[in-house]
């Protein structure tokens, strides 16, 4: 599988790129040009394209023939550069290609998630503390899953929890809804985030699913998924 990974330089990026090597995948990087070293102990096993993942004629280059596109939607600024990137991706990426976004657990598709008031807090908060001092814009990253919801494509948009690093416990679980028991513990290794980013681009049944995860060794995963 030709598999490109958008955004690949970050710290889920990078587990990313190596999940899909460690399946055999031809892999094409997608990062900007001042983060390309940080993919530099991969350089002689994947094709690096270098820019904004925003910009259109980058991404049209990177997606091309490309059977899985994997992208980490990130809300940086305050121009509209998550949308952007979920943008070119549907326009360009094969008809038929799988395509597996990443964003937090305050996306909802449905409206049936189910916060703490906590939570909706600290949402609210980060937010408008990013649009005030102009480092991102999580209404960005809502307007750009709209768009992917709105999509007859094949796309999967993956909500996470919150990471932590360590090594791999496995495959995390998942739920239709944030707040249904089984995401309780609300944490998730990252290098399993990746692997379950990776994972989705061959599990038909999360064609056209917003899935929340959380880590499989977690007390609530454990618990729920065992039916006790």
């Amino acid at each position: 599988m030709k598999v490109c990974i958008i955004g690949a330089s970050g710290k889920l990026g990078r587990y990313m790129v190596q999940h899909a090597l460690d399946r055999d995948y031809e892999v094409v990087a997608v990062c900007r040009q001042k983060s390309v070293d940080k993919l530099k102990n991969y350089s002689n096993r994947i094709r690096i394209v270098p820019g904004a993942t925003n910009d259109r004629k980058v991404i049209e280059e990177a997606v091309r023939e490309c059977q899985g596109v994997l992208t980490v939607l990130v809300p940086w600024g305050v121009k509209g550069y998550s949308t952007g990137t979920a943008q070119a991706v549907l326009d360009y990426a094969p008809q038929d290609a799988r395509l597996i976004f990443s964003c937090g657990w305050h996306i909802s598709r449905d409206g049936k998630d189910k916060y703490s008031g906590k939570f909706k807090f600290m949402v609210n908060v980060a937010g408008w503390l990013g649009r005030f001092i102009r480092v991102f814009d999580i209404n960005d990253q809502v307007e750009a899953t709209n768009r992917i919801f709105a999509s007859d494509k094949k796309w999967t948009v993956v909500r996470g929890s919150d990471l932590e690093e360590g090594d791999s416990q496995g495959l995390p679980v998942w739920s239709k809804h944030v707040g249904d028991p089984i995401l309780e513990s609300n944490i998730t290794r990252r290098i399993d985030f990746a692997l379950f980013m990776v994972e989705a681009l061959v599990n038909d049944d999360l064609i056209r699913e917003a899935p929340a995860i959380v880590g499989c060794k977690t007390e609530s995963a454990i618990k729920y998924s065992s039916g006790t």
